[in-house]
């Protein structure tokens, strides 16, 4: 298979996280003869130091003629210290989303039991979490209309939603549900709010085209407490823009470590693939960072071109760094903990070798000493 992937390393950590992303395309490539023609280019932060724009004409147009973006993490301090600033990283990743129509990010929360005692929860409620969070991407109030008074003095925010920006979505999260176990949690404030009154509205019409699926509607104030007090009930979540940026982020709490979870946001036709974590500009250059999550994200990549087999050979040789405790400080307890790059050079070695990789452990912190 032939695709062309626009990088866009970004900030803070996220030229280390997708540096190892990238060391594991090239070996599934070389391992089932991909040809994956990958394109670098500069987003959020360094793309306003270097050019005044987040997002260049020039990689917007990358982007457009890409089949997907690999995407690592944007922000910086300096932005988020200082709120009168004109031109800020976000608004690249907003214009990108809707440049691009990708209306619908999938988050998977997936638990390792390894990781159970990094986790804030207690290990009963750690059995069988295996959920998928589908956030609406592109309307609510991050997009509607925005007012400020001339004085400084109030201000506001327009949330603003159609019956075909929630249709669009539900239909991909019911065809979801159909291939996981059948169940569906819409998460709203529909006791307060008319968009959604309006989204139970829709999502209500469409269930009846999915008979199958059991349809759960969940207040968000009380489906982030019952995230935290049982999360092995969720199979499927799907919300609007606002309440899934802030259930899905909840809900990574669940894994130990935001260095897990990757993501994808897919619409019409390119799609985008990035770990949920920030830039975390604290250890930036310091290959500290947790590449999981990016590496993860680069299997939901290759899943969605429809190239099941490697996507599952990524995810076994995460789940073989792990087990032989080749980890970042964030998840590693008392073991002692691997450089990103060391990760990452582990798991590459995992697929090149097609699994048949023994560690001898005493040297797994100095060298890649594979035993083949």
């Amino acid at each position: 298979m032939e695709k062309k992937i626009t990088v866009l390393p970004g900030d803070g950590i996220g030229p280390e996280v997708v540096a190892q992303g990238v060391k594991v395309i090239e070996a599934i490539n070389h391992l089932f003869d991909h040809k994956f023609h990958l394109k670098e280019a500069d987003f959020g932060a360094i793309s306003i130091d270097k050019h005044g724009t987040p997002l260049t004409d020039s990689t917007l147009n990358s982007c457009l003629e890409s089949d997907a973006v690999f995407l690592g993490a944007i922000g910086d301090p300096k932005f988020d210290n200082d709120p009168s600033l004109p031109v800020r990283p976000e608004q690249g990743l907003l214009k990108l989303r809707k440049s691009l129509e990708l209306f619908s990010n999938v988050r998977p929360i997936t638990t390792y039991s390894i990781l159970n005692d990094v986790s804030p929860l207690k290990n009963h409620l750690l059995e069988n979490v295996d959920m998928v969070i589908y956030r609406e991407l592109t309307g609510g109030i991050y997009f509607g209309e925005k007012k400020k008074s001339e004085d400084g003095t109030s201000a506001s925010d327009l949330c603003s939603y159609s019956d075909w920006e929630i249709s669009r979505i539900a239909y991909q999260a019911f065809e979801a549900a159909t291939n996981r176990r059948n169940k569906l949690t819409l998460v709203d404030k529909a006791n307060v709010l008319e968009t959604s009154r309006l989204w139970r509205k829709v999502v209500q019409e469409i269930s009846q085209e999915y008979p199958k699926v059991t349809v759960d509607y969940l207040f968000v104030d009380n489906a982030a407490m019952q995230v935290m007090a049982n999360p092995g009930q969720f199979d499927l979540i799907l919300t609007e823009n606002m309440f899934g940026d802030i259930i899905s982020d909840l809900a990574s709490v669940i894994t130990g470590s935001l260095g897990m979870l990757p993501s994808a946001s897919v619409g019409k036709k390119v799609a985008m693939f990035e770990p949920i974590h920030g830039s975390y500009p604290q250890a930036k250059g310091q290959d500290l960072a947790n590449p999981m999550a990016s590496i993860l994200s680069v299997a939901m990549m290759y899943e969605h071109f429809g190239l099941f087999q490697e996507a599952e050979m990524i995810r076994n040789g995460v789940k073989w760094a792990m087990n032989n405790e080749v980890v970042t400080q964030d998840i590693a307890g008392d073991r002692e903990p691997s450089t990103c790059s060391k990760v990452g050079d582990m798991i590459a070695c995992y697929i090149e070798e097609r699994g048949n990789v023994n560690i001898k452990s005493d040297t797994v912190r100095v060298s890649l000493n594979c035993i083949i």
